[in-house]
């Protein structure tokens, strides 16, 4: 009962900003058909498609029924009582007029329905690709977690329970074990960024940001784990300000980087680049390391690649984790992502829209 009370406050739910929207729509159809009448006098047959036009799109810009229904009423009495002769007047008698105003209603009430149904299919579907991912993430950094900790506790008790290592050995063992920390910071910012990114109450908060800071932030930390990996930076000569979350874009950048390093293989140089391509900034990191094999490309993204299946699973093996996160984050600021392998390596790029009315949350 409770799920039904709830399904019916959601098809009639009321905002004010839907108001204004149907209010716009239906005034912008009614100016339109009385222009056309006062100039050519032919809104007597025109009216009809003009209202259902409306219709369309109040029910497409606003949420549940309400609004596309009494927008379907509104427009019958538009066309009937200003649109049809006499004018300004309600008129039943005309011959076959009843039928047509009972299409029209008909019409209007189905093209609100189909409208507002679409959306909810929209929006389901939505949820469950959120499912679907999260759960994939789920079953993809369960083993990414598992082994590194296995790793670091096999180090740190091999240093505690054996005093007469020596200090290369304890070196050693110390450094494996910085290093798969280090690997699970990544993975729990991985998720932290994908809990927020789904989470329907939190908000992405996009401002212009120069990109080259963001850009230079990546790279500073980037060669402080790998000093041995040189990185090539190529910004534009102006100042190019991206609206986006400094913070995921650079999550984004360190996470491309980090995958040109351990799935390129022999990657020993990087170039991260930003530019403008029209109304987008679109930033690329190309390596020169052995590529991606060409079977992988279509799932890059999905959340559960392995880079070699029959490489030994250090913790260390999984990039789709990563990948996947790089790919909500960049949809959620409304851009695209896409790989591709070059004449020397591998590319990732991903474009930004530099307009902040075009980003989505």
């Amino acid at each position: 009962m409770k799920a039904f009370k709830s399904r019916i406050r959601h098809i009639f739910a009321f905002s004010w900003r839907d108001l204004l929207i149907s209010v716009l729509i239906f005034l912008c159809a009614t100016g339109f058909c009385a222009l056309l009448h006062q100039m050519a006098d032919i809104t007597d047959g025109f009216a009809s498609p003009v209202y259902v036009l409306a219709v369309l799109l109040i029910s497409r810009f606003t949420n549940g029924y309400l609004f596309g229904l009494i927008a379907a009423i509104l427009g019958v009495i538009g066309v009937n009582y200003v649109f049809t002769y006499p004018y300004m007047a309600f008129n039943f008698t005309i011959s076959g007029y009843p039928l047509t105003i009972f299409t029209f209603l008909v019409v209007s009430l189905v093209t609100s329905a189909l409208t507002t149904k679409t959306k909810e299919q929209d929006r389901l579907r939505l949820e469950n690709e959120k499912v679907k991912m999260r759960a994939d993430l789920l079953r993809s950094v369960s083993h990414d977690i598992r082994t590194p900790l296995t790793s670091i506790i096999g180090a740190t008790s091999a240093v505690l329970e054996n005093p007469d290592l020596s200090k290369a050995e304890q070196q050693a063992l110390l450094t494996d074990a910085r290093d798969d920390a280090q690997w699970l910071i990544r993975v729990v910012e991985n998720l932290l960024s994908i809990t927020r990114i789904g989470n329907d109450q939190a908000q992405i908060s996009k401002e212009p940001e120069a990109a080259e800071e963001v850009l230079g932030e990546a790279v500073r930390k980037f060669r402080k784990r790998f000093p041995s990996i040189s990185v090539e930076v190529h910004v534009p000569e102006e100042l190019l300000l991206v609206p986006m979350d400094p913070i995921l874009i650079e999550q984004v950048l360190a996470n491309l980087l980090e995958n040109a390093v351990f799935h390129g293989e022999t990657t020993t140089h990087i170039v991260l680049s930003v530019q403008r391509e029209n109304d987008q900034a679109r930033f690329m990191v190309q390596d020169n390391g052995r590529g991606i094999p060409p079977q992988k490309l279509h799932s890059l993204f999905d959340g559960a690649l392995k880079c070699d299946e029959s490489a030994p699973r250090d913790g260390k093996r999984n990039m789709g984790l990563g990948l996947s996160v790089c790919m909500a984050i960049v949809r959620a600021h409304g851009g695209t992502m896409e790989a591709k392998n070059t004449d020397h390596g591998a590319a990732f790029s991903f474009c930004l829209p530099l307009s902040k009315e075009d980003t989505r949350s």
